[in-house]
Order: structure tokens, then sequence, then C-alpha cells
């Protein structure tokens, strides 16, 4: 019995420090996911502006840019996925993990070879381990992504998309990430980047509202290629920002079932720990008493 007082002792001791990391990893979540829902706000309107401004030039412009025109000279497809850098945020890195893999597997079954790009350690390090090429990688700032990340992202995979195709060159590029909605749900997205798709007047994804015409000066042609690349790197740092605040709440909230869980553990281990001190004393008493009628027989 006093062995399994000491097993259960050492159980409530590792448990209690497991709970203490816990519990300040979710304190540190709380304390920057408030900055990252402000990042992602403030930097919303301009997307939604470069976005406004890019429909109306896409819309009343007949001009062939290469962002806007299919490619047939390449199959090759880009495939940027955004997880996060660490762990300890539930199913986060997972879920989008899967929802690149299904995409994936779309586009090998149309015949399309995929160039896969990551930013995050989880997917480098998922990828990597599974011995599968990765055309880029960029790790280290996936919970405070900057605009020199998307930046650098950005002028990689344009620069990779207006590659001749026996220079590696892609003909399309989606992006895998995780969308903030609230405190409770994030969901995985797959957006078509390049080459922009125009619906009804509207590039796709962005606003549904009825533009006005435009005239251009000096012309449509250097209007499109001053805000295409720029259009381009805006959706990547929206992504970003968008997948930074999705980690953080999905790690808060982790964190705190597992603080939860714990605890409970802790009460279960406390319990057992008790059960078995009063089942020693019970048992010395009696070796006592036995002993004691033994003498006296």
């Amino acid at each position: 019995m006093a062995g399994q007082q000491r097993v259960y002792r050492q159980r409530i001791r590792s448990t209690q420090s497991l709970k203490k990391m816990f519990r300040a990893q979710e304190l540190i979540a709380a304390s920057r996911i408030g900055r990252a829902r402000d990042r992602m706000a403030a930097a919303s309107p301009y997307a939604t502006a470069i976005t406004k401004a890019v429909s109306a030039v896409a819309t009343h412009s007949d001009v062939r840019h290469p962002l806007l025109a299919d490619r047939e000279d390449t199959n090759r497809v880009a495939v940027l996925l955004i997880a996060s850098d660490r762990g300890m945020a539930g199913a986060y890195s997972a879920s989008v993990i899967r929802e690149a893999e299904a995409l994936i597997e779309r586009l090998r079954g149309e015949g399309k070879e995929v160039a896969l790009y990551v930013a995050g350690r989880r997917a480098e390090a998922f990828y990597t381990f599974r011995h599968r090429e990765l055309a880029a990688s960029w790790t280290g700032q996936s919970d405070a992504p900057t605009a020199e990340l998307a930046d650098e992202i950005a002028g990689r995979l344009l620069a990779d998309f207006a590659a001749p195709a026996e220079d590696g060159g892609v003909g399309e590029l989606h992006i895998v990430s995780t969308r903030f909605q609230n405190m409770v749900t994030q969901r995985p997205q797959v957006i078509r980047m390049l080459p922009l798709e125009v619906v009804d007047g509207v590039v796709e994804h962005g606003s549904d509202e009825v533009l006005p015409l435009y005239e251009f000066e000096p012309s449509v042609e250097e209007v499109l290629d001053a805000l295409l690349p720029r259009y381009v790197r805006t959706r990547i740092y929206s992504c970003l920002l968008h997948a930074a605040a999705s980690e953080l709440a999905s790690r808060q909230r982790a964190m705190h079932t597992a603080t939860e869980n714990a605890e409970d553990l802790i009460r279960t281990y406390t319990r057992l720990a008790n059960q078995a001190r009063q089942a020693e004393i019970t048992q010395e008493i009696s070796e006592i008493v036995s002993g004691a009628d033994a003498l006296a027989s």
C-alpha cells in the first residue's frame, strides 16, 4: 500500500507541473489574441479597398494580363499551406493540413503537378518526415506575421508564376489557411489566388457591391502592373493574420481544456491516494490487534 501511495503522489506532482504549464500557455495565448484580432481588423479595410479596385480594373478592361490569364504551357500548380510553428493548439494544424491534402489529391486527380509551399514548422515537419519535397518554406512568425514576411512569400510565388515552364513556372496558385470567424469557430479555407477569377464583375471572394465605371490613367496595363502584385501581397498578408488569430484562439481553448483535465486527474489521484492511505492504516490496525491478541493468548 505504501508503494501505491508513492506512485499516486508522484503522479499528482507531475500532473500539477503540467497544469502550471498548460495554464501559462493559456494566459500567453489570451494576452496575444487581442492584438492579433486588432491587426486583422486593421488590415481588413485596405484589403477590401484593393479588392474593389482590382475588380473594377478586371471588369472594365479587356487587357490580357499575365496574372489574369490561364497558362497552357504548364500543368504545374502551386499550393501555399499556412499552419503553425508550435503545437499545443488542438487540431488547428491537423485540420488545415488535412484540407491541403484533400486539395492536393484533387489537383493530382486532374492530372496536375503540385509544388508545395509551406509556412509554419508543423507543416514543414509533417512533409519532411514523409520525405515529400517542398518548393519553399517559411517559419518563425506563425502567431505574429509581419508585412515583410507576406512580401517575401508573395514575391517568391509571383516570381514562380511568371517563370517559364522549363524553369519550374506554375500556372495556378492556391492558398490553404484557416479563416478566423470568432473565438470558438475557425474554419480551414481554400482560395484560388492566381489567375484571378472574375465572377459577375467581381473578383472571386471579393465584395458583391455593384462597381461604377472607371477611366484609367496613364493606361490599363500600368494600373494592372501596379495593382495586381499588391493585391496578391495583401491577400496573403490577410490570410497570415487570420491564421495567426485562429492559432492563438485554438491554443487558448486547447490549453483551457487541458488545464481542466489536469485538475480532474489531480482530484482522481488524490482520492486514490487517500484510499490507499486508509487501506494502509486499516491494515496496520489489524496487524496491531492481531499481535495483541496473540500475546494475550
